[in-house]
Formats: C-alpha cells, sequence, structure tokens
C-alpha cells in the first residue's frame, strides 16, 4: 500500500515537471525566435541585433553638425562587417561623434559585447540617426585629454560611470565616429 502511493505520487510529480518544463520553454522560444526574426531585419528590433541598416537616406556633402545628438538617446549602428546592427549610446563632444562600449575589462563584458572587437579588426560602420544613414568610421581612443571633456558630456546625458581613467585601463572602449576617408 506504501510503496503504491509512493508510486502514485512519484508519477503525479513527474507530470508535474513536465508541464512546468514545457510552460517554461514557451517564453524561452519565443525570445529565441524574435532574436533570429531580427537578424534579417532593417536594423535592430528592441534588444536584439538587427540586419544591415537599409531604408533612409544616406547623408551627402558636408560633415553635420552633431549637437542635435545631445537629444538622441540611441542611435542604430551596423559595423560593415558583420554586417550586424544594433542600438548604441551615443555622444557629441567638442563637434564630434562617440560611442563606447563598457564591461570590456571582464570576461562576461568580453562574451556579451563583441561589436567593439569585431570594430577595431574593420572599423567601417553605417549608423541611422533619425532616419538618415551616415557613413563612418570607428576610430578607437585608447588615452589623451579628450578623454575628460568627453566622460563628462556622458556622464552628464546617461547613467555611466565611464572615466578617463576606466578608458585607459581598458575596461571601457571609447571610439570615435568620424567621416570615411
Amino acid at each position: 500500500m506504501v510503496q503504491q502511493y509512493a508510486q502514485t505520487l512519484s508519477r503525479q510529480f513527474a507530470r508535474i515537471l513536465t508541464v512546468l518544463l514545457c510552460l517554461g520553454l514557451i517564453p524561452v522560444a519565443a525570445v529565441f525566435t524574435a532574436a533570429i526574426k531580427a537578424r534579417g531585419g532593417d536594423g535592430p528590433k528592441y534588444v536584439f541585433s538587427g540586419g544591415p541598416l537599409k531604408s533612409g537616406e544616406i547623408h551627402q556633402g558636408a560633415e553635420p553638425s552633431w549637437e542635435f545628438v545631445k537629444d538622441v538617446s540611441t542611435i542604430e549602428m551596423q559595423l560593415v562587417e558583420p554586417p550586424l546592427s544594433r542600438r548604441v549610446w551615443v555622444a557629441e563632444y567638442d563637434g564630434k561623434l562617440y560611442v563606447w562600449s563598457g564591461y570590456m575589462g571582464t570576461t562576461v563584458g568580453r562574451l556579451w559585447k563583441k561589436w567593439p572587437v569585431q570594430a577595431e579588426r574593420n572599423s567601417l560602420a553605417v549608423i541611422r540617426v533619425d532616419g538618415v544613414r551616415y557613413e563612418r568610421q570607428l576610430n578607437r581612443i585608447n588615452s589623451g585629454e579628450i578623454l575628460d571633456g568627453l566622460s563628462q558630456s556622458i556622464r552628464a546625458k546617461y547613467p555611466s560611470q565611464m572615466t578617463r581613467k576606466a578608458v585607459e585601463a581598458g575596461e571601457v572602449w571609447v571610439f570615435e565616429l568620424s567621416a570615411r576617408d
């Protein structure tokens, strides 16, 4: 009798566990599907990387005044190789445009954020701001006085703790988005 009760209880527990596992897989499958679908689209979708930036006119002419990005929280940025796009924070300082990546001194950061290493290999990129695409070149800044003013500008706009010291230590990678040669 006790053995039969234990077997019944064991089967019920196994059924409940199976149902819970199946229910848990539903959101995982949904997120995975959304991430895969975003890769084929025109730009990033929400938190997912996207495909190449295709829509929007390509800026021609003189270098724009980048002061307007002070009111833009994120831009879409696509590296030419690999042709994946993502949303990144952006800052303007002294008439120039900058993006950065934190956590680069940690193993988790290096696994999570691959674009900075890819940008060092091939610095060509396209950004899209307010529907306009700009062909850019990412130039990494490792040190220098400019980092003091840039860090202040970034901290005023975002909840970032970026400092010149963090950049020089390799914890944060900073790139200037200059016009292509």
